[in-house]
């Protein structure tokens, strides 16, 4: 238990009974994990939910290797929205108030310019601040990092889904390459895998187990008597368990285009992925499904492959697959990083054999259970949590994932935490917004100008 203690860390006195006074006693599990190693300046790579203790864990090894002193930008910490950057701000003076002279300052978007040039002209400790608006500060000469001992990636996961990866390999380029580097992030996609592998030296890797162990997959099987019932069946599943992120397998392209349609005509939020699409609309499909702004995509096996949704709901099988190695790898989809997964499978009196296959391949018996009520078809279908916007304007235009996150949570805009995932493609952008703001973001884009420009925006 004394190991968890901050009393136990070889940080200032000062600092310590600060931590005291603030009511922090023993670490939270992401704190004992990293704090250690964080206070001996080694890099670190720290896995875990927001609300779990991160920011005092970064925050406290900001301010031990602070010197006050030295009137530079000795820290930098990327956040991805405003409101986290904020908070971050916070939490980082709040931890440091016994510390004499600290100034911490930040650089976001959706506010003007001018105070924050004036800011960093009197100087800064450390640097709390969006990519889009860090990275318009060192285009503009504004902002020095070359002092910068401390890099923190807050929430990078999120980061990279709002796009903006260009903006932070820029930014990590003006920082130098002798530094102690501190990742914080909730999943550990690949993406975040390359980026640490490239900015970080011997990363000490810390996760917090969330909840349980080893993924959990609930897998249902459930027998039609007649093939013609399977999509109501399906219609039942897709009711009864509401899931934000669905993906129902087909077995052949005709097929899932046929119940993709059949979904949409009975008021589901669902979108076909096969071999037939061309790539803009695979994008578009992929880009709307992985930013929760369809809740259904019913594909095919091929089309699926590399296929990268971190929080899938439910995997539902229209048809059993042809071989059982597709079945694990289709059902494997949901249920990760910790998390509860639901697998659904339909099958008719002629799919048996296939059904005694899986039951030799995967050491079980399978039991037919009861499909939900029909009264459920009576209900309102369900609508997914975000809309996507689409913006004629991408990569070749210099559009910037910035650029549009200021865009919409400028003067009298939406708050960041209403904006979702951000994709940047050739000619087009596309950001997912709260179901409840589409309207008012889309107005503030089509009545806003991106880059100084006006773009045409719509609605998907």
């Amino acid at each position: 238990m004394n190991q968890e203690l901050f009393s136990t860390l070889n940080l200032h006195p000062d600092i310590i009974r600060n931590v005291a006074t603030l009511g922090y006693q023993s670490m939270t599990p992401i704190q004992a994990l990293t704090l250690p190693s964080i206070v001996e300046g080694k890099d670190v790579i720290g896995q875990a939910k927001t609300g779990s203790g991160k920011t005092a864990a970064f925050g406290l090894g900001v301010l031990h290797s602070l010197n006050v002193k030295f009137f530079r930008v000795q820290s930098l910490i990327i956040c991805p929205t405003r409101e986290l950057a904020d908070q971050v701000a916070k939490e980082v003076r709040k931890l440091g108030r016994t510390i004499h002279n600290i100034k911490v300052l930040t650089l976001c978007g959706g506010v003007p310019m001018g105070p924050q040039v004036g800011s960093l002209e009197h100087g800064a400790h450390i640097v709390v601040g969006t990519p889009g608006r860090i990275e318009d500060h060192l285009r503009r000469g504004t902002l020095n990092l070359e002092h910068v001992n401390t890099l923190v990636l807050d929430e990078a996961d999120r980061m990279l889904d709002m796009g903006f990866q260009s903006a932070i390999d820029m930014i990590i380029e003006q920082v130098p390459s002798q530094r102690q580097t501190l990742l914080f992030s909730a999943t550990f996609p690949r993406q975040i895998q390359h980026i640490a592998q490239r900015i970080m030296k011997q990363p000490i890797m810390a996760k917090v187990e969330e909840g349980h162990d080893s993924r959990t997959i609930e897998q249902y099987f459930y027998q039609i008597d007649h093939v013609d019932y399977r999509f109501t069946a399906l219609q039942l599943l897709l009711l009864e368990h509401r899931s934000i992120s669905t993906v129902v397998f087909c077995n052949t392209k005709r097929d899932t285009q046929e119940v993709a349609d059949q979904l949409v005509d009975c008021g589901f939020s669902a979108l076909a992925l096969h071999g037939d699409l061309e790539q803009k609309d695979r994008d578009r499909t992929l880009v709307r499904f992985a930013n929760k702004s369809i809740s259904i995509l019913v594909a095919t096996d091929v089309a699926a492959r590399g296929l990268d949704i971190d929080s899938l709901d439910a995997v539902m099988n229209y048809h059993i697959a042809r071989d059982p190695e597709i079945h694990v790898h289709r059902i494997g989809r949901t249920g990760r990083a910790g998390s509860k997964g639901l697998a659904c499978s339909l099958f008719a009196e002629k799919e048996h054999y296939k059904i005694s296959q899986l039951e030799k391949y995967l050491n079980l018996t399978v039991e037919s259970q009861p499909l939900p009520a029909t009264t459920l078809l009576g209900q309102y279908t369900y609508k997914p949590p975000m809309e996507t916007i689409q913006i004629d304007g991408g990569k070749k235009q210099k559009v910037r994932a910035g650029d549009i996150l200021g865009a919409l949570t400028g003067d009298k805009g939406i708050a960041g935490t209403q904006v979702g995932k951000i994709d940047l493609f050739e000619n087009h952008s596309y950001v997912a917004v709260h179901r409840g703001v589409a309207d008012a973001a889309l107005a503030k884009l089509t009545e806003g100008r991106l880059k100084g420009r006006s773009f045409k925006v719509r609605l998907l």
